[in-house]
């Protein structure tokens, strides 16, 4: 066992965090990694309407009895996203955990959540802005490395670097993310002084993942050269897997193209084809650096529980 402020802020068995994926962070997933003992969180944005959402909602809750949490983007998208439609049901269903990402929360959604007994976190690329998300009253941070794969911000500021200032600088948990997909990982979050660690191309490849079964081969064999940032030019950086779409996103970002026909390739219309049909060229798709030290397709369960033993193994072996 390995009990932390994380642990006990969100009353889970595992120091560890799913991290949120769009597309990819449905009900059933996320109740695989809630009841694996770690904290599974469904992407909101991936719902068009508030029925939709609170379907998906109860879908996680006849799933699983554990916690579990709802991811609000706050990254500018395509389609406008009124979040307060989102916090609504949050609040009448009594979804316990909410996660931000992208600019910070304002002080009164993070009230309004916390006044209906919601615990929030914010997710961040430097101190500054995770100091921020700590005055506007949120009650944990994720911090997101530039090897991890998704949104990792403008700073280029890795993970090493990231948490132990954090950490430092911080009153409240702070969770380590970007790069880490096992045991060593895990504990070398928690030796720079984090509270807990979220992973999210590790559960890429796992069984209850809802992605296309040639796309989980092709990630097995890709190694940790295999992933490239894209969107630099509209300030939105992202760490992608390097497949023709990425590569070719490069390519136009680097030739000074339309900024309209990177986002015909980036859209996420092509990402859900690419998921569900298995077309490994269809669309973009976030990865981490560590996707090459993963080459076993496992279950969330084994994942997880590999994860803390091996943590331990290694902390027993070091005292």
């Amino acid at each position: 066992m390995m009990k932390t402020r994380i642990t006990e802020l969100l009353d889970i068995q595992h120091p560890i965090i799913g991290g949120c994926m769009m597309h990819i962070s449905r009900p059933g997933f996320v109740a695989s990694i809630s009841n694996a003992g770690a904290l599974g969180i469904m992407a909101s944005a991936m719902y068009t309407t508030q029925d939709d959402f609170r379907q998906a909602v109860h879908e996680v809750k006849d799933s699983t009895d554990k916690p579990f949490g709802v991811n609000l983007s706050l990254f500018p998208a395509l389609r406008p996203i009124d979040n307060e439609l989102y916090v609504e049901v949050i609040l009448e269903e009594g979804v316990p955990v909410v996660e931000t990402s992208g600019r910070k929360p304002s002080p009164e959604m993070v009230s309004r959540l916390k006044m209906g007994g919601v615990i929030t976190m914010h997710k961040c690329v430097n101190t500054k802005h995770a100091l921020s998300a700590q005055e506007a009253g949120v009650d944990a941070v994720t911090v997101f490395g530039s090897e991890g794969g998704g949104h990792i911000g403008e700073f280029g500021l890795a993970t090493m670097v990231l948490v132990p200032l954090t950490a430092k600088t911080l009153d409240i948990p702070v969770l380590a993310a970007g790069g880490i997909v096992d045991g060593r990982g895990m504990l070398a979050a928690l030796a720079l002084g984090a509270d807990g660690v979220t992973i999210g191309t590790r559960l890429l490849l796992t069984q209850e993942c809802p992605i296309h079964e040639d796309l989980k081969r092709a990630l097995a064999e890709a190694t940790e050269l295999d992933t490239l940032t894209v969107l630099g030019s509209l300030h939105n950086s992202v760490r992608a897997w390097k497949n023709q779409a990425a590569i070719r996103v490069a390519e136009i970002e680097t030739g000074g193209g339309d900024a309209s026909e990177i986002l015909k390739l980036v859209a996420g219309t092509e990402s859900k084809r690419m998921y569900a049909e298995g077309d490994l060229a269809a669309g973009v798709m976030a990865c981490s650096q560590s996707i090459g030290m993963v080459d076993e397709i496992k279950s969330v369960d084994e994942v997880i529980h590999s994860m803390v033993t091996e943590a331990l193994a290694i902390r027993d072996k070091l005292q």
